[in-house]
């Protein structure tokens, strides 16, 4: 999965950011789980895009969007991978448009994904 996400994407560790937020490693992985937040696996160690994060909680807009990722047939490195990479629908990555506001044109992206 490593070699599907941008090299040049920065990531936060389980650990940093559970420092950063002043929670517990089981609420931060509750986030993950309940797709409020999503991590990928490289090298052995999970890792959450920091574009994922707005100050001292997840971006409001990445919700909606994992979910309906997920009602795609999106696992959770798929979804990831989605929102990292350039979308020819949106001209854009669709973590971008979700960090400039423009929640409504990444789910109307995903419409277009259902298996």
């Amino acid at each position: 999965m490593p070699e599907l996400l941008p090299s040049d994407t920065v990531y936060l560790t389980v650990p940093e950011l559970v420092e950063r937020w002043q929670i517990t490693p089981s609420r931060l992985r509750r986030m993950i789980d309940d797709h409020y937040l999503a991590a990928v696996r490289i090298d052995g160690v999970l890792r959450i895009p920091a574009e994922f994060i707005a100050g001292d909680e997840p971006l409001s807009s990445l919700r909606g969007t994992l979910l309906a990722l997920h009602d795609a047939g999106f696992s959770g490195d798929e979804a990831v991978a989605w929102l990292l990479n350039e979308n020819d629908e949106l001209g854009e990555r669709p973590i971008a448009a979700l960090n400039a506001g423009r929640k409504s044109a990444v789910r109307r992206a995903t419409q277009a994904l259902a298996f």
